[in-house]
């Protein structure tokens, strides 16, 4: 196998690791994409420096993660976030959401302090 910039295989993994899927930016990428709208490939393909084939590896290894399903039409597929699995992401991530409002929160204490010292 070659090393690739952005490789699109996770080694030896029986079920995806969510995590570890979305750590490559093509596939963050394609998410955001397809949460705007369905998407072909070829759809796909315009928005990156990337082939086909290597955009196709991307969609299959969201598709194996559960992110994504596809749908024939005609002679295309269509393919469609599947948001579902993003609630683990979201469930794993909520008690950092909840210590950065904390810190977001006491530094606004401290510059509203400063500022009121200024105006004094």
């Amino acid at each position: 196998m070659t090393r690739r910039k952005y490789p699109t295989y996770i080694n030896a993994m029986s079920s995806p690791d969510v995590f570890a899927v979305l750590a490559n930016p093509v596939r963050r990428r394609i998410l955001e994409l397809l949460l705007e709208r369905a998407s072909t490939v070829n759809r796909l393909v315009e928005e990156f420096e990337l082939n086909r084939p290597a955009v196709s590896e991307h969609l299959q290894v969201l598709r194996n993660a559960g992110l994504v399903r596809d749908e024939k039409e005609g002679r295309q597929r269509l393919y469609h976030i599947q948001p579902q699995r993003l609630v683990e992401v979201q469930t794993w991530l909520k008690p950092f959401e909840q210590y950065w409002i904390e810190r977001m929160n006491r530094l606004d204490q401290v510059l509203g302090d400063v500022l009121e010292e200024e105006e004094e």
